[in-house]
């Protein structure tokens, strides 16, 4: 006679994935609608240009002019007086030796104060300079 013992069948474990699957969907979609908000610290209504974008090999500085004329590095505000400086400070602490800025302007900003800054950014030794626009909307 066959004890009961064997005849009993050993129990199936499985993993339930749907929730797993429903989290990850979740951050999915929070990550989707929050990375565009990271971009921009600052908002300013850049100028139009029908150039084809560079991609930088390194990340550079960002400079910000706003509409108001207000100068940021990094979204931090400074003074036009201090930029040089700071700029040239941040690049002897990062080591890098490629001095690399990218100029984020207001259109409606008045080209002597974007000359100025330009200025400054010369002053304080930097190799690169680009200008970031948007590109042209067809019409």
């Amino acid at each position: 006679m066959r004890s009961s013992s064997r005849s009993r069948v050993a129990p199936v474990s499985q993993i339930n994935v749907t929730p797993l699957v429903d989290v990850m969907l979740v951050l999915l979609i929070i990550f989707m609608v929050t990375s565009p908000m990271l971009t921009q610290g600052v908002d300013v209504d850049l100028p139009q240009t029908a150039s084809t974008p560079v991609k930088p090999a390194k990340s550079p500085l960002t400079v910000t002019v706003d509409r108001a004329g207000r100068i940021l590095l990094e979204d931090h505000r400074v003074a036009l007086e201090r930029l040089g400086p700071k700029v040239d400070a941040i690049f002897r602490s990062r080591g890098d030796r490629r001095r690399e800025v990218l100029l984020r302007a207001d259109r409606h900003v008045p080209y002597g104060v974007v000359a100025q800054v330009m200025a400054a950014l010369q002053e304080a030794g930097i190799d690169h300079l680009g200008m970031v626009t948007r590109p042209l909307e067809a019409e």
